[in-house]
């Protein structure tokens, strides 16, 4: 009899023991583009990264916890004593902009004028956003600029860019000009199919446009994304490839009459959302 209730415990305690491990925050890791210039991995929430200048160090996105933050701030305290002064949110998605909170209150913190407005955007649900809290006021972006902004540390200028609607109405480039490396937040996705917030106006045609725009604007040679490994402007130009062929087989099926549920049959089950997207988009 014990051993049939130490079997039942087993079995009931198990699980809840593999859902822990799985809810562990992985380590933040570090990938190196050069002496100035970093890319920052793991933590829970998206990829960004950071840049020493001569004076100051510079954080792009903020991943979710402050577990997630005080990984991050180790992290750069591996590389320099230098204080972060700046931090750009690339978009409003949580993934990138939660762990905003846990930032020193002196940190600037940067973003396009669109997407400080999408910090207070209602969620796909509708519930009200978090950031209608006074006590998170603070940490929503003082900085915003429209199309272009340079930011000057010491020698070096960092080049922030808005090319126009995308993944959401609110996402920036930010291009090291020096490194020809851009980090492109949620803009382009990679080995899974593209996001695009439908709910907070995103635009999958003004997608393939802003991308376009990117390409012919900057001569980067590397992007660095929120969900991938880095990608070659060749990895850019094939996503545009494939994202026009799927938004012109939507089209046809669409043209053909057929409803929202008739066309997601005609893909994989991954690839609903953005079926419901370009759908939307084409009525």
């Amino acid at each position: 009899m014990k051993t049939i209730v130490i079997q039942i415990i087993l079995a009931v305690m198990l699980p809840f023991a593999a859902f822990s491990q799985q809810q562990e925050t992985p380590p933040i890791t570090v990938e190196k583009i050069s002496d100035n210039l970093y890319q920052l991995l793991g933590g829970r929430g998206a990829n960004g990264g950071f840049y020493i200048g001569e004076n100051e160090v510079l954080v792009i996105d903020s991943k979710m916890d402050k577990e997630s933050v005080e990984g991050i701030f180790t992290a750069i305290k591996g590389f320099t004593d230098k204080p972060v002064r700046y931090l750009i949110n690339t978009h409003a998605d949580g993934d990138h902009v939660n762990g905003n909170e846990f930032f020193p209150k002196d940190v600037t913190i940067i973003a396009h004028e669109n997407c400080r407005k999408e910090f207070f955007h209602p969620g796909r649900d509708g519930s009200p956003s978090r950031w209608e809290s006074e006590e998170l006021l603070p940490f929503i972006p003082q900085v915003t600029f429209n199309d272009k902004m340079h930011l000057h540390m010491g020698n070096q200028t960092i080049e922030l860019y808005y090319f126009g609607v995308g993944h959401t109405t609110g996402d920036i480039v930010v291009y090291f000009p020096k490194e020809k490396t851009a980090f492109i937040g949620d803009q382009v996705f990679k080995g899974r199919p593209q996001l695009i917030h439908s709910y907070k106006g995103g635009n999958s045609f003004e997608h393939v446009k802003t991308t376009e725009k990117m390409l012919e604007t900057l001569d980067a040679v590397q992007f660095c994304s929120g969900h991938a490994d880095v990608m070659t402007r060749e990895d850019i130009e094939q996503h545009l490839v494939e994202m026009k062929k799927f938004q012109q087989k939507v089209k046809k099926l669409v043209n053909e009459g057929k409803t929202l549920a008739e066309v997601q049959s005609e893909f994989e089950s991954s690839e609903s959302r953005l079926v419901e997207s370009v759908f939307g988009e084409l009525q």
